[in-house]
């Protein structure tokens, strides 16, 4: 019988895994039988030599197969997901869910927390009072039943394998690699039951895939591996060189997508919602006025209704979530121009650090985040600013952690003489 010290050698010279041979790595390492330096050492050959393309569709299946998948036989509509790679000020997820149930389809998301400088949905939601994100998966299905979306966390009956490995992958710098990615990324949507699914990759400087090509490059990856299990998939790639939409933090994030629901949303972030909508009702019925179906829902108001209908389904508190008061910052800064011009660059990864500093990101595993933290731009790339205008609305309820996060996104704005070419949204 073939051992692990074997299978990481064939790897390293750049031998294929069989379906069996993937199957005994995740198996044995979430059996305990593969210790973790040795899942450790693999994972860190296949970082470094790839996989071929039936390699990542095996280990996708091998994951999925580690725990419970979904299946919709009672539900009259299309059952479809939305997964964006990653951003800052990305809150794409709780505007599209409700909207796109709103239009007839059904929406199971299972989101994640925040990972590195990228925000977390699950984190957003739970500034939600009473929002509950660990929900049973018979609980999902009556709520997917009953209102058509869904957002809740990974349960330990959808791909545990990937919980465990992605565990370690986060500790042993092997994050970045496209097969473990795709693997993933796959496996979870896949695992709930879907039937079409729309991707959002990240490019940029505050996205992982930090060039076009390599985004790209995951675009087509991830497209193919849905397609190899029997989904429709549909990519749009979009920009990360500075935060999407104006909020940046936590309850600030949950408070634009209300907004966007009563058809108050920035400019960018509605243009890539209305993008993904878009194609996500173009995987169910190809037609001309799906945008048209989408801003209905929004003018008359039933995409908001959803949202309230999502959230006390969850547990949460409407009343308190409308009333004005809540989550409110005990400190608060504005940052000003300090010279006339243009906002000629972003370091959109500094910006998501800076939510860390202000105590909307966790720094340990433990740590208990504050609601209140975050930041509102005023301005943004190509915009001109005068000498003492107001550029960045910074709040948090620690005086400290403000001053931290301060320094922070004053370092990661820069104001030019000139006017800078205008950014790409949508590639």
């Amino acid at each position: 019988m073939i051992t692990i010290d074997e299978l990481i050698q064939n790897k390293q010279n750049k031998l294929p895994h069989t379906s069996s041979e993937l199957e005994f790595i995740v198996n044995g390492f979430v059996a305990g039988e593969i210790p973790d330096y040795q899942m450790s050492s693999w994972l860190a050959t296949v970082f470094l030599n790839d996989m071929s393309f039936k390699e990542i569709s095996d280990y996708t299946s091998v994951m999925i197969s580690s725990g419970k998948k979904m299946d919709w036989p009672d539900l009259p509509g299309f059952v479809v997901d939305k997964h964006s790679t990653g951003g800052v000020g990305d809150k794409v997820s709780l505007i599209l869910g409700p909207i796109l149930a709103s239009c007839g389809l059904f929406v199971p998301m299972i989101s994640g927390r925040a990972l590195g400088h990228t925000g977390g949905t699950l984190d957003k939601l739970e500034t939600i009072p009473g929002y509950k994100t660990d929900l049973s998966l018979d609980k999902f299905r009556e709520i997917i039943k009953n209102i058509g979306v869904s957002l809740i966390g990974q349960t330990d009956d959808i791909c545990p394998a990937d919980r465990k490995i992605y565990a370690l992958r986060d500790v042993t710098s092997t994050v970045a690699s496209l097969p473990l990615i795709c693997g993933s990324i796959m496996s979870k949507k896949i695992a709930e039951g879907i039937q079409g699914l729309v991707l959002d990759v990240k490019t940029g400087n505050g996205a992982f895939m930090k060039t076009y090509d390599n985004a790209k490059k995951l675009a087509d990856l991830l497209t193919r591996i849905g397609q190899d299990h029997g989904l429709k998939v549909s990519s749009l790639i979009t920009d990360m060189n500075q935060p999407l939409g104006n909020a940046c933090g936590l309850w600030c994030e949950v408070k634009e997508s209300i907004d966007a629901l009563q058809g108050n949303g920035p400019d960018d972030l509605m243009e890539v919602v209305y993008h993904l909508c878009e194609k996500a009702l173009s995987l169910f019925e190809p037609t001309n006025n799906n945008r048209q179906k989408v801003e209905e829902v929004i003018a008359n108001g039933s995409a908001m209704e959803k949202f309230l209908e999502l959230v006390c389904a969850h547990g949460g508190d409407v009343t308190q979530m409308l009333s004005g008061n809540l989550n409110k910052p005990k400190s608060k800064e504005s940052i000003v121009a300090q010279k006339d011009g243009y906002i000629s660059e972003m370091d959109t990864y500094k910006l998501g650090l800076s939510i860390i500093a202000l105590g909307g990101g966790r720094q340990k595993q433990d740590d208990i985040l504050d609601n209140s933290a975050g930041f509102i731009l005023n301005k943004k790339v190509g915009e001109s600013v005068a000498i003492g205008e107001p550029i960045v609305d910074v709040f948090c309820s620690d005086s400290n952690k403000l001053d931290q996060g301060l320094i922070t996104i004053k370092r990661a704005i820069k104001i030019s003489d000139t006017k800078p070419k205008q950014l790409q949204l949508i590639y």
